[in-house]
């Protein structure tokens, strides 16, 4: 893609933009349609060479989307193009099964790139914690001074909150979907659980009890543990910015070429990693709104619900990475000033069992 526009870039890396962009999703629809004639050949449902033309069939975007708005589907205009070519594509399958099972195989693909920044993450925490675990400083409780904590004690915090976040998403379910027009698989008769099952298998997703199309769980429970991710992201970030203010002082970002400047005061340091992350976490949260309320649909398929999903899925794991790509660059050139932390220190005290608890946290990445 030659243009991102005048905003993605600034709060979404490239891999992750590339893995949810319009062009993502139609591969992904693309290969579901595959997956679905490859089992049914197997299956002797279909004849084998149908599935042959099938997977070859690989037809641009183009007007996919306008065409789509008398049926507001996409899966409408694709399945015509494809049966230009084979009268056998989509047989037995319906439109929800085609992008749902898409959605998760465009969340598979998305969370790679998100969960590599997760883990860098993560693995800066640990750094830091091995490097600070002795640097005193002042714990703060409602914005004010309580008793001393170490700095490698809260990157322990910050560590455990957005490994913890991770591991949930790595472990979660993604489903994939094959009901036919109401659940039932009817057209597939008594093959149709067998070839659901190999369906599953060949795209890489879980292979669900039942169709799914009324129980939207797989995609708000993606969603939930996708702002629940986004959210320790930004636990982090928010406690940069505080430290980084001038009358704290005692963690900065890295500011060379320019990097942190503002447009207006030349003097300034801003923690630029730490406010995009902030800013990518908010659209999550945004993001995830829209999928937790699309749960309650009207009966096996959703008028207008199950449709806001595909949009918002998009955005939440675009922000995500994003958010977690800006907290990884905010902590690779993070500046600690244990000095300024000993100097900023009012109430003095007893670490108790901070080391402890460092050993713990370490023991999480």
């Amino acid at each position: 893609m030659t243009s991102r526009g005048l905003f993605t870039p600034i709060f979404v890396p490239d891999a992750v933009q590339d893995a949810v962009a319009d062009e993502a999703w139609l591969r992904a629809m693309l290969d579901v349609e595959a997956a679905l004639a490859a089992a049914e050949a197997a299956a002797g449902v279909i004849p084998r060479d149908a599935a042959e033309a099938i997977a070859a069939i690989r037809p641009g975007l183009g007007d996919l989307g306008i065409a789509a708005r008398d049926s507001g589907s996409p899966v409408v205009p694709l399945v015509r193009r494809l049966r230009e070519f084979s009268e056998w594509a989509h047989h037995g399958a319906t439109s929800q099964d085609i992008l749902d099972s898409a959605a998760m195989l465009v969340a598979k693909r998305a969370l790679v790139p998100i969960l590599a920044e997760l883990d860098a993450v993560v693995a800066r925490c640990a750094a830091l914690v091995r490097e600070h675990r002795d640097s005193v400083m002042a714990g703060r409780t409602l914005l004010q001074q309580a008793e001393p904590i170490t700095f490698g004690l809260k990157a322990a915090g910050w560590l455990a909150g957005v490994a913890g976040a991770r591991d949930r998403l790595r472990e979660l379910p993604l489903p994939a979907q094959l009901g036919g027009a109401a659940g039932t698989l009817a057209k597939l008769g008594e093959h149709g659980p067998a070839i659901a099952d190999d369906f599953a298998a060949l795209l890489g997703l879980a292979a669900p009890r039942l169709p799914w199309h009324g129980d939207r769980r797989p995609v708000a429970e993606l969603g939930a543990a996708l702002a629940i991710a986004a959210g320790a992201v930004e636990k982090v970030a928010l406690d940069i910015v505080l430290l980084a203010q001038t009358e704290v002082g005692e963690v900065a970002e890295a500011s060379e070429g320019g990097r942190g400047g503002s447009s207006a005061m030349p003097h300034k340091r801003n923690p630029v990693g730490a406010i995009r992350a902030r800013a990518a976490a908010r659209s999550v949260r945004a993001a995830a709104g829209v999928l937790l309320e699309a749960m309650a649909g009207e009966h096996e398929r959703a008028a207008g619900a199950w449709h806001s999903e595909w949009r918002a899925l998009s955005d939440a794991l675009a922000n995500t990475g994003g958010a977690a790509w800006s907290l990884h660059e905010a902590l690779d050139g993070l500046a600690v000033d244990p000095d300024r932390m000993r100097a900023n220190l009012a109430v003095e005290g007893d670490l108790g069992a901070a080391q402890t608890f460092i050993d713990r946290a370490l023991e999480l990445e």
